[in-house]
Parts: C-alpha cells; sequence; structure tokens
C-alpha cells in the first residue's frame, strides 16, 4: 500500500495499518497555500491547461509518483488499484501496457458539482458553474486509462457509463467492521441524536448546518432537552461554531465512534448532497443505532421498500425528520425492529469479507503472472 499522510494520522495509526499489509510506504501530504485571489486564478487556469482539478493537483507528490513509476517500471506487480478518483493522476496511461489498471470510484465527482448546484447548496456557485465541464471532460478522460472501473452504487455507474459507455462497471458496496461496531447490548433510549462524519467535508458540513438550523429547534420544543452531538474529526469554524445551540455538542476526533452510536437514540444521516454508499449509515446500522436518513444518505440501500423490512426511515423535508424521529423517540418498538434489522442486513450484505472478495474477482481476472 502505498499512501500519503493527513496531518492528524497518528504514529499508532500507522503502526496498526502496518499489521494489515505485507508493505506500507507513506509519503508526506505536500503542503499548498492559498495564494489568494492569484493563487485561485492560476489554479483555474491549470485546471483548463490540464484537465486536472486542483483538489487532485494539490495532493500530488513527485516523490510518491516516482516510487510508483519505478515500482511498475521493474515489474514488481502484476495489478496496480486505485482508491478514489483523487489518486488517479499516479496512473500513467502506458500502465496498462505492463499491468492491470483498476479504480474504486467512491463518488463521481462531475456527478457531485451537478448535485450541489441543482440542490443549491454549492459553496462557490459561479466557480462550480465554470468548473462543471472542465469536471466532465477530466472524469471522461481519467477513465480511459483504467483497464476496470469499480463503483460503490448503481447511481455512480449509470453516470460513469455516459463516460465510458462500453465498459464493465461492477458495482461493490463499502463494508463495515463489525469488531470496530458491535451490536449495541441494550437500547439507552433518551432524547440524544448523533451525526457522525469527518467535519471538514462539505456534504457533512451542510448536512449538520441544516439540520441544526431547520429540524433540530421544532424537536427540542416537542421534546425539551434534546441534544445532538456531531462527532468527527477535523471540525470547520462553522461547525465549531454550532455548539453556541441549545443542545449542540461538537467532539472533534473521538477514540471510538460506535460508543457515540451506542449512546444515541437515534442517528440522523441530513446528507443534502454527496454521492455512494455513506459509510455512516452503515456504521450506525451496525451499531444498531436506529438511522433516519435522506435519499443521499440511504443511496445504494434497500432500506425502506414494500418487499423488505424497514431498515432505516427515509427523510428529506424538516417536517420528515421532525416525523420520523418523534416516533423513533416514542415507540421503543420501533427502535427495537429498526435496530435488529439494520444489523442483519449489514451482517448479510455490506461486511468488508464480502467486499473483498468481490474485489478479489475484478483485480485476479484477466492478468498472468510472470
Amino acid at each position: 500500500m502505498v499512501t500519503q499522510r493527513e496531518a492528524d494520522v497518528s504514529d499508532m495509526d500507522i503502526f496498526n495499518l502496518r499489521e494489515h499489509v505485507d508493505n506500507l510506504v507513506v509519503f508526506d501530504r505536500p503542503h499548498t497555500g492559498s495564494g489568494g485571489a492569484v493563487g485561485k486564478v492560476k489554479r483555474f487556469g491549470t485546471f483548463i491547461a490540464r484537465s486536472t482539478p486542483p483538489s487532485v493537483l494539490n495532493r500530488y507528490s513527485p516523490q510518491m509518483q516516482s516510487w510508483i513509476d519505478d515500482f511498475v517500471e521493474a515489474g514488481k506487480c502484476d495489478v496496480i488499484t486505485c482508491e478514489h478518483s483523487v489518486n488517479e493522476i499516479y496512473i500513467r496511461p502506458h500502465f496498462q501496457e505492463k499491468v492491470k489498471t483498476v479504480v474504486n470510484v467512491h463518488s463521481s465527482v462531475y456527478g457531485s458539482c451537478l448535485n450541489q448546484l441543482e440542490t443549491g447548496i454549492s459553496e462557490n456557485k459561479l466557480r462550480d458553474r465554470l468548473n462543471l465541464p472542465l469536471l466532465r471532460r477530466y472524469e471522461q478522460e481519467y477513465c480511459k486509462k483504467f483497464s476496470d472501473i469499480v463503483v460503490t452504487t448503481e447511481e455512480d455507474k449509470i453516470q460513469l457509463l455516459k463516460f465510458k459507455p462500453n465498459a464493465q462497471i461492477p458495482v461493490i458496496p463499502n463494508g463495515v467492521d463489525l469488531v470496530s461496531f458491535p451490536y449495541r447490548t441494550s437500547d439507552p433510549g433518551g432524547r440524544r441524536i448523533v451525526f457522525v462524519g469527518a467535519m471538514d467535508n462539505l456534504a457533512n458540513i451542510d448536512a449538520v448546518c441544516f439540520f441544526c438550523n431547520e429540524v433540530l429547534p421544532e424537536i427540542q420544543k416537542l421534546y425539551p432537552g434534546t441534544t445532538f452531538d456531531i462527532v468527527g474529526s477535523r471540525p470547520t469554524k462553522e461547525v465549531m461554531e454550532l455548539k453556541n445551540k441549545p443542545g449542540v455538542n461538537v467532539t472533534g476526533r473521538v477514540p471510538s465512534m460506535a460508543e457515540y452510536l451506542h449512546q444515541a437514540t437515534v442517528c440522523v444521516v441530513t446528507m443534502r448532497t454527496g454521492f455512494g454508499i455513506k459509510n455512516k449509515t452503515l456504521e450506525a446500522m451496525a451499531a444498531g443505532t436506529p438511522v433516519v436518513g435522506s435519499n443521499r444518505g440511504l443511496e445504494g440501500l434497500a432500506c425502506d421498500l414494500p418487499n423488505v423490512p424497514l431498515r432505516a426511515i427515509r427523510a428529506n423535508q424538516p417536517d420528515e425528520y421532525i416525523k420520523a424521529i418523534s416516533q423513533i423517540f416514542d415507540k421503543p418498538q420501533l427502535r427495537a425492529e429498526l435496530s435488529h434489522n439494520a444489523r442483519e442486513y449489514v451482517e448479510k450484505e455490506f461486511t468488508w469479507e464480502s467486499a473483498g472478495k468481490q474485489y478479489e474477482e475484478i483485480v485476479g481476472a484477466g492478468y498472468t503472472t510472470n
């Protein structure tokens, strides 16, 4: 495994990761300054010229590229897999002549940008309107470099087939570590709501701000004393300011997400943008915490169809969240039903062992060792 180290990754994190791979090579993430308005103009110009977004170029390490080039040229691997499109920059087009190249797309960057504009949550509409055709061209171009494309949901498959119409694009959903997210031993009851996720992510920031501003106050009118825990690393200033609202707690990074999920009455996944299966949803379901989620939050999951057990409650508008959360607060039997059905669903369909077997079939097909 070749990867980059974020600033909040500890030495213990690195040590633990080494236990799971034969060889771990870690590079520091490049430091990039903002550069003000001039810097933004230069980055946009580079985006136009090179067809590569600033978010990808900002992570580019020449040292890491050199290591990968040498490794591939030396014939030391049969397959090279790329986690998410943000790392596609390290895969050179000619690699396909030597090895099988696979990209595991967590979500379409073009689709996500388009969705943010359509839903009105873009933090910079002018920038995103300018970026949209460039992102389309970028995604179309980088897909050509890969022998195989893997996605986590049918929606992303449909999107990427527009860029590579004849491609075989298998859907392999994310999984959950059932040891790290054990099933809760009891129903805590109470009036405690939780949201989990990296809190420097735009979609997560929008999700908690929407909930705090449009849903939580109405819930607290009906159920005084209701609390809302925002649990996740790297909270931005905008997220930290939510602590000033009654009942809101912003934790930052915590040792155990599962602990907060087990203590919660309900987990909300109030995403209004962001494609792909949400790990936060799967983790809450694995922990046995009742989930109320949006269309985006429940993407790729069969949670509330007529012919399946109820595994989560769907909500998109404030009144829908209020109704769903009120039902969960008031009905212990509903909490038990959601908890049991969700855990059973994850155990059957969304373990990393299952995902790993499917992924092995992709990376193992179509090549021969020397």
